[in-house]
């Protein structure tokens, strides 16, 4: 399998850490929708990140979609959801809240990097605002209630969502909330970020390489 798509993506880098956690092989392509525009295209003409090239050349997008075609791989005994109902209830609603954060993150860095500065609108931007810090807001509070595994072993899908989402708005748009209001979804990701998954898959710019590549 190929994954397509930059680390400093958090979908992506949520793609890449998962696949580990389920123990599935891949080769990363770190191609860019906007540096290298044409390049990505030839892969797949959408320009969707990350992009994900199966072992008989089929092109999934997607990365709730990649990783529902991941769990299905991994097979029995490796998957990254709880199999009781109530479990994976759970661990679905805080993935939405932390895909939120992603989303409204990403909003934000798009709206200050490929708008202009005097076509910035601002009752666009408080309103997405509004809706990461209520996504957070809401995390914080789970994660206090139930507290997340954060071991290679423990980890689960809610779990590597959260870290990656909390990680990307730190990096991308810290402006735009007080981190200290969260001290659980900050001690939570630290934590999470010191993981083998998450170390060979950092924010950023780099490719992907296993342990002794």
């Amino acid at each position: 399998m190929q994954l397509i798509g930059m680390l400093d993506s958090p979908y992506v880098r949520r793609v890449a850490i998962s696949l580990q956690l389920l123990q599935l092989r891949f080769e990363h392509r770190s191609v860019s929708v906007f540096s290298t525009f044409s390049q990505f295209q030839a892969i797949n003409p959408v320009v969707k990140a990350p992009t994900l090239i199966c072992d008989d050349g089929e092109v999934l997008m997607e990365s709730a979609l990649i990783l529902e075609y991941a769990e299905a791989l991994a097979g029995p005994g490796k998957s990254l959801l709880p199999t009781d109902i109530t479990e994976l209830q759970h661990t679905l609603r805080v993935v939405g809240l932390a895909m939120v954060a992603c989303e409204k993150s990403i909003q934000i860095v798009y709206e200050l990097n490929l708008r202009p500065t005097e076509k910035l609108h601002e009752p666009w931007m408080s309103r997405v605002t509004g809706q990461l810090i209520a996504a957070y807001d809401a995390l914080e509070f789970e994660l206090k209630r139930r507290p997340l595994g954060v071991t290679n072993s423990t980890i689960n899908q809610a779990g590597v969502t959260t870290a990656i989402a909390w990680n990307f708005t730190q990096m991308m748009t810290p402006e735009y909330f007080d981190a200290t209001q969260y001290p659980t979804l900050r001690e939570f990701s630290l934590q999470a970020e010191t993981l083998a998954e998450f170390k060979a898959a950092q924010h950023g710019a780099e490719t992907y390489r296993y342990a002794g590549a």
